[in-house]
């Protein structure tokens, strides 16, 4: 039987708003009812850039020892017979076809290659801080950090809802950036809850 995983998300969440936790004779108030669970992200994730733990589908048009499954290795590069590695982390899908259809035709492989290619496999998100589970969990488009932490069992009795830091993978600084629980997740980002003051 298949698992719909958007439909468990969405279950978790209700049950996380569904009632209040009692902590030292206070109340906790649930996020309000109105924030989306699932936020559109179809532009960002056409931006989004690849990295190490991404897997893609390369095709070569009639070219079946070219075409396949390829992941992303530990340096951010694909391993494509006949040109090597290729360096992909930080780029689009895009920019990523542009290189390999020019190593094909500077290499003397191809005339005219045909190249197209598509993520299969998202890396990995963290959640990490005041949820009941952390550690990594698997991608799914359309997701939001609220969604995050319901897949991380939810908060903890000594966490601050309204201190959920995010810090994006690319990003050079590797900086945190607070943010509120509606915004949209990426692969490879890392979800930090804060602890409240008591």
């Amino acid at each position: 039987m298949a698992v719909d995983i958007r439909r468990i998300i969405r279950l978790a969440i209700l049950g996380l708003c569904a009632f209040t936790h009692p902590v030292h004779g206070q109340e906790v108030t649930p996020p309000p009812s109105n924030i989306p669970a699932v936020v559109d992200q179809d532009q960002t994730i056409s931006a989004y850039q690849l990295g190490s733990g991404d897997k893609v589908r390369l095709r070569v048009y009639n070219e079946e020892t070219l075409s396949g499954e390829y992941e992303v290795d530990g340096t951010g590069s694909l391993s494509v017979p006949l040109i090597g590695a290729v360096p992909v982390a930080g780029k689009s899908v895009q920019e990523v076809i542009t290189a390999i259809t020019s190593a094909l035709r500077s290499g003397g492989f191809m005339l005219n290659p045909s190249v197209s290619m598509e993520v299969l496999l998202y890396r990995p998100f963290y959640v990490l801080g005041e949820v009941k589970q952390p550690g990594r969990y698997p991608y799914v488009s359309n997701m939001s950090a609220l969604n995050a932490v319901a897949l991380a069992g939810g908060f903890t009795y000594r966490a601050n809802r309204r201190k959920v830091s995010i810090s994006r993978a690319g990003n050079s600084s590797g900086k945190e950036r607070k943010v509120l629980v509606t915004e949209p997740i990426m692969p490879g980002d890392v979800i930090r809850v804060g602890q409240r003051i008591f």
